[in-house]
């Protein structure tokens, strides 16, 4: 469909996004198309994205997709308990339990459609090995170029398929109607607000990288979905389990070029500023980006290195990467590659159950953008193009099925059962009386595109600063006051251009981020905090954003029970 300024005729289904959560559910309810624009289960399916359907965060994955394809070393119990070790405690174990053992055969699907991984000359996949990994079970396509491959035959298989496609469209907000929702508010590509009305709406809009001035994201990854979810009262969790990846290169670009986790299954080494190892390479993300901002601290320096001079064939195994360093006079056969940790992974989202319903009738999540429990405090590698396969295709069964409504399931379970205790607003975000009395709110401020991107570098900045790899109730403070004093000076209303509202959702993904990482006193996965350096077992629960504030989950997100719960509004645990 040619963008024309226009909403198209309501839709069956509306996806929000087009990375491989977005794009997995649309093929799924549209395909095949036929005269009438309804797919094979009746339903006329949109896709709506900010930029073109090719340009997601799923295009910038590296790493590749894990699942247990064959093999007499793996299994999925193997891949849970690999899983469920990374998500350090927070993991719904019924929720990875969906997640490993689907996998595989969306992977196959996946194959089906045309997408062409590596395979070792007999024939057999190409298996990677990757942190958190207990053995080799990573498929991989052009060495490092995985999401660009999956996202390729996701592509060619909507726009086959969807009866509107709508790129270079901006989603404002929600549309909530009678406790539904029905659809959003969205900037067209020619600048107009228009509606654009669906029966179900799909929330697919990836993460929150540009949150931070250090990221591995591209920019469009401005927490979208997840902010109109938070101003529409939609639960919320997880948001304080940023996950920084260990190995971005430091270098001026931005997004910061990552440096695969693959190179560290094949053999290359982490050294600090001396030369000397300092940590287990093939530990979880969280394990080896907290060791690394400890070892920068304590040497004074901005990066450390990653050896791959030993790693044999680079150029040939890893083309992308090559590329990428020989393009700045970097060479892997003889150079130590400069280092540092950068934003990543949101493991939080909008909370779900597993058929990626949220608590609002008609609105579904999936991916980044989305909790179903899967990921817990950090991510295990290379489960998050496995969690868009998996839980977008759930997702599309489930509308074709015709469910209404949230089911206790997954990371939804305690959330439904009300078990929950709301935390005082004054312990959640202590400086928001000082930083909102600097600034008086008002309509959306018209600044010129410049002030929006000097706004916007301030923010990320404090961000980084504040809430990076490992924060403190000081830091958090200090990056909360200037993020409350930005929100105060650009208001609230409607924004004149996709800047300023990508600039007004980071603000609101800011503040549920600092909150939640203000509540949590303690350190567990991605989520470390200097004042509070060991993991709590009081702190085995999902803190939530509603409606009506944030409130911590007292059901643990496993189904096994432990010792230690008591009262938590007012206080921050044993």
């Amino acid at each position: 469909m040619v963008d024309s300024g226009v909403a198209p005729a309501p839709l069956d289904v509306l996806v929000l996004g087009s990375g491989v959560a977005g794009l997995s559910a649309a093929v799924r309810l549209a395909a095949p198309l036929s005269s009438t624009g309804r797919g094979a289960a009746g339903l006329r399916v949109g896709v709506l994205t900010k930029a073109e359907l090719s340009q997601s965060a799923t295009r910038w994955a590296q790493g590749g997709v894990a699942a247990v394809l064959g093999g007499d070393e793996d299994s999925t119990d193997l891949h849970l308990a690999d899983t469920l070790a990374a998500g350090a405690g927070l993991c719904d174990s019924d929720a990875v339990r969906t997640l490993v053992d689907e996998g595989p055969s969306r992977v196959r699907e996946l194959i089906a459609m045309g997408a062409v991984f590596d395979r070792r000359p007999g024939g057999a996949l190409d298996l990677a090995r990757e942190g958190g990994h207990s053995t080799a079970r990573v498929v991989h396509a052009g060495g490092a170029a995985t999401g660009a491959e999956v996202e390729r035959a996701l592509v060619d298989a909507t726009r086959a398929s969807a009866a509107a496609v709508l790129e270079e469209w901006f989603a404002l907000d929600l549309l909530v109607e009678g406790g539904r929702c029905a659809g959003v508010r969205a900037l067209s590509a020619e600048g107009r607000v228009v509606e654009v009305r669906a029966e179900e709406t799909v929330l697919a809009t990836g993460g929150a990288g540009q949150l931070f001035a250090v990221t591995t994201n591209p920019a469009e990854a401005t927490a979208d979905g997840l902010a109109m979810a938070l101003r529409a009262g939609v639960p919320v969790a997880d948001v304080e389990f940023m996950q920084f990846h260990p190995t971005a290169l430091h270098h001026p670009a931005m997004p910061r070029p990552l440096l695969s986790e693959a190179l560290r299954g094949h053999g290359a080494l982490l050294r600090d500023a001396h030369g000397e190892r300092f940590v287990d390479e093939l530990a979880p993300r969280d394990v080896v980006s907290r060791a690394m901002a400890e070892r920068m601290r304590l040497q004074g320096v901005e990066s450390l290195w990653l050896d791959a001079t030993a790693l044999a064939s680079f150029d040939a195994r890893f083309p992308t990467i090559a590329a990428s360093l020989h393009a700045i006079g970097l060479d892997p056969s003889r150079d130590w590659l400069p280092i540092a940790p950068a934003a990543h992974y949101l493991s939080g989202g909008v909370l779900t159950d597993l058929s990626g319903a949220t608590a609002l009738g008609g609105l579904w999540a999936a991916g980044e953008v989305a909790c179903t429990g899967v990921h817990g405090a950090n991510r295990l590698a290379s489960n998050s193009l496995l969690e868009g396969m998996v839980f977008g295709a759930r997702l599309a069964e489930s509308i074709m099925a015709g469910s209404k409504g949230p089911v206790p399931t997954g990371a939804m379970r305690a959330f439904l059962a009300g078990d929950r205790e709301r935390v005082d607003p004054a312990m959640a975000a202590p400086w928001a009386t000082a930083a909102t009395s600097r600034a008086t709110p008002g309509p959306v401020a018209q600044d010129p595109v410049s002030d929006v991107i000097k706004t916007r570098d301030e923010l990320q900045r404090c961000m980084i600063e504040g809430a990076g790899v490992v924060r403190s109730a000081e830091s958090l403070a200090g990056a909360g006051e200037v993020v409350d004093a930005i929100g105060a000076a650009i208001g609230t209303g409607t924004p004149a251009d996709r800047a300023q509202g990508e600039l007004v959702n980071l603000v609101t993904a800011a503040r549920s981020l600092l909150r939640s990482a203000t509540v949590r006193c303690e350190t567990r996965g991605a989520h470390a905090r200097s004042d509070h350096p060991e993991a709590s077992d009081f702190w085995r629960r999902r803190i939530v954003h509603t409606g009506d504030g944030v409130a911590v989950l007292r059901g643990l997100p496993v189904s096994e029970q432990t010792p230690g719960s008591g009262p938590v509004t007012g206080t921050s645990g044993p």
